[in-house]
């Protein structure tokens, strides 16, 4: 996984309310288990009306998207942030989040800020016209207006989003102690591996 330390550009201004994973990526792209490519296929209905913002050449990939109340909701699908991902975001900024769209968003390297709607509303109007800033060590939200945003982070989430550490990650930096305990298992409790079998026999 790819470390967030920051993030720094266009904002895509969206600002849709209780936008579920089926519009973020619709179920006919479900059937492949790769992440690549998917970013074709996200928020494919928005897309199809003329005019849709995530089509402007402004905000061609643009890394941060701001977005309304609930994002996220609906089915559990981590193809929601496999989307997202290929597309170019790599944080999302709302006023709520949708529990398990949260946690697929955190496990796959993307940065979900929650911040209350009047620093959202602010956040639409400059990324109308200017770039916004991610700073995760200090945990603000920033804008070339002199605009500075708070936000929370679980302390866990941070440290493993900062060293770019998935499941994957956080096990094998640990490989040196899981070794340790392996070679004393093997030492202590080596009737553990020889196992036992049953063997049926015909009568």
């Amino acid at each position: 996984m790819e470390a967030v330390v920051g993030v720094e550009g266009r904002a895509i201004p969206y600002g849709a309310k209780n936008v579920d994973t089926d519009v973020i990526i619709p179920a006919r792209w479900l059937k492949t288990i790769s992440r690549e490519g998917l970013g074709e296929g996200a928020f494919e209905t928005v897309r199809a009306v003329p005019g849709n913002v995530f089509d402007e050449e402004r905000y061609r990939g643009a890394p941060i998207l701001i977005a309304g109340d609930n994002f996220g909701c609906g089915s559990s699908r981590e193809h929601a942030a496999w989307a997202l991902l290929d597309m170019g975001i790599r944080a999302v900024i709302a006023p709520s989040f949708s529990d398990i769209f949260s946690g697929n968003a955190f496990k796959n390297g993307i940065l979900a800020i929650a911040l209350p709607q009047s620093q959202i509303d602010r956040l639409l109007e400059v990324a109308l016209t200017e770039t916004v800033a991610i700073d995760l060590e200090s945990q603000t939200v920033t804008t070339p207006f002199q605009d500075r945003f708070a936000f929370d982070i679980d302390p866990f989430r941070k440290q493993c989003l900062m060293e770019g550490l998935d499941e994957i990650g956080l096990t094998l930096a640990r490989d040196a102690a899981i070794s340790t305990y392996e070679t004393s298992r093997l030492r202590d409790m080596a009737w553990l591996d020889k196992g036992t079998r049953t063997q049926c026999q015909a009568p």
